[in-house]
């Protein structure tokens, strides 16, 4: 009897041992199949690194802080004292677990150039930035929540060409904030609009107002209105690494403002060359004509001798 019951104990185990590996086998390719069906996407997690070097100005610091209220995933790093070995940025993004980078270079305390990388591997670029107003210099009457995300806009140009696609790309991964951000606000009021126009970059930023202000009452009207900052950049040269490397674009009509003012001093030189020229010339001529005529009888010297 009681081999009896243990044969049948076995034969009990082994059925359901068997069935219970099937099912697994079953709903193992069920999973399977449904995860081929539905694509995973996974969640983008930029940050960026924003720094500058040394000899910084007072709009240049107060740029750089516009730009990291816009963009609550940026961590701030002291002020760089190279300018020659920028490599050194990619281990700071490193340290900081960031994957871009943002470094404001200065020139002659007075010229700005923006430094737009993918750490570590690239690609990188270069660009001037020209006509800056911060928001304290344009006091718009737009506002927006501090942390908020932007609805990142490019016009149709940026379609036109390889380099303008490659910008596209990188602004798009710099400036969109990504929904893993710690700082981050679950509310979008703003858009932040790049444009292309006589081969430059125009950045503005908009409010999103759903509310007529001389109607607060009445039907939701949407409309844009500027907050700031604002600037312009010029592309000078994309490479393929970061902060280096083979040059993918080169920007051959661009002129540095160095070779601008030093053109403009030339051609303040020649002038005063020109007038002093006239001077010398003047001057020989009275000489010659004495020689030639003769001094007057009538001259006070000979008169009054």
């Amino acid at each position: 009897m009681a081999s009896l019951l243990k044969a049948s104990t076995d034969l009990r185990g082994k059925s359901a041992n068997g069935s219970s590996s099937k099912d697994k086998g079953k709903c193992k390719a069920e999973g399977q199949g449904e995860a081929d069906t539905t694509a995973v996407v996974k969640a983008r997690k930029d940050k960026v690194l924003m720094l500058c070097s040394r000899g910084v100005t007072q709009r240049h610091r107060h740029l750089m802080r516009d730009l990291e209220v816009l963009l609550p995933h940026t961590k701030k790093d002291s002020k760089l004292d190279t300018k020659s070995s920028l490599h050194l940025i990619n281990e700071l993004s490193d340290l900081h677990s960031c994957n871009n980078a943002l470094y404001f270079e200065t020139r002659r305390h007075e010229d700005l150039y923006l430094w737009l990388s993918r750490t570590p591997n690239g690609p990188s670029g270069k660009f001037h930035v020209q006509n800056i107003h911060t928001m304290d210099e344009l006091k718009m009457t737009g506002n927006c929540l501090r942390g908020s995300r932007g609805v990142v806009v490019f016009d149709g140009a940026w379609d036109e060409s390889e380099h303008w696609r490659l910008m596209k790309e990188m602004f798009s991964h710099v400036f969109s904030v990504p929904k893993t951000s710690r700082r981050l606000k679950p509310f979008i009021d703003h858009i932040l609009l790049f444009s292309v126009l006589d081969n430059k970059i125009w950045f503005r930023n908009f409010q999103i107002i759903e509310k007529d202000p001389l109607q607060p009452n009445g039907p939701p009207q949407n409309s844009l209105v500027e907050i700031g900052p604002r600037f312009v950049l010029t592309p000078i040269r994309l490479f393929e690494g970061s902060f280096g490397g083979p040059t993918l674009f080169h920007n051959a009509e661009f002129v540095t403002p160095a070779a601008t003012r030093a053109s403009l001093k030339k051609a303040m030189g020649e002038k005063y060359r020109s007038r002093k020229g006239g001077e010398i010339d003047r001057e020989e001529r009275d000489k010659r004509r004495k020689v030639e005529v003769g001094e007057d009888e009538l001259s006070r010297d000979k008169v009054f001798a």
